[in-house]
């Protein structure tokens, strides 16, 4: 036999939610006319129902009844979605502290990178490098400049201009040689001489 503690500890826990998502639970209720099964909302809409037509029938005490078992469950649904908004608006807020936190990360890694950017010197814009140094002048070779050593001075220098390469000429290519079906004729011919036996 139970005892009688077992007994009323499961008589007490018996529509009440053990935690989960109560909106969605299934639920048995011994009403006055029987059990009715479903969601809490279902329930509700169910009692809201039998408590119209208990109405209509002028059945007032009965349409209390109904009433009551359907505010009952209406605060149970409630409840339930104030504790779900509460531990929505928990998450939200946790979910933006973090955020928060990985954009501050971020921004200091980037700070860091721009500080170590701009210590190493090689990541630093470099300055363009013009060269005004004058070109070095031919070396004197103390020589007097005649007429002939300019005509030679030129010449050698549209010397490597006129030898430009000439285009070339496509290669020709042999002809085929001709087939030599002309040389074996069909074994059926009297052309061809026999073969002697």
């Amino acid at each position: 036999m139970r005892s009688s503690k077992s007994r009323s500890r499961a008589k007490n826990n018996r529509n009440r939610p053990s935690g989960g998502n109560v909106v969605n639970r299934v639920f048995d209720s011994s009403g006055p006319e029987g059990k009715v099964r479903g969601t809490p909302q279902q329930i509700i809409d169910k009692y809201n129902q039998l408590a119209r037509d208990a109405q209509l029938s002028n059945d007032r005490v009965a349409a209390e009844n109904f009433q009551q078992h359907a505010e009952h469950y209406l605060r149970l649904l409630s409840e339930a979605q104030r504790e779900m908004e509460a531990r929505r608006e928990e998450q939200d807020r946790q979910n933006r502290e973090r955020q928060a936190e990985r954009d501050r990360e971020r921004a200091e890694r980037q700070e860091r990178e721009a500080a170590a950017r701009q210590a190493d010197p090689a990541e630093a814009p470099q300055p363009d490098v013009m060269d005004f140094a004058p070109e070095p002048a031919a070396p004197e070779s103390g020589l007097v400049e005649t007429p002939e050593s300019k005509d030679a001075a030129a010449a050698a220098a549209e010397a490597p201009a006129k030898k430009e390469k000439a285009p070339r000429r496509p290669r020709t290519r042999k002809p085929k040689a001709a087939p030599e079906a002309a040389e074996e004729t069909p074994a059926g011919n009297g052309d061809a001489p026999e073969a002697a036996e």
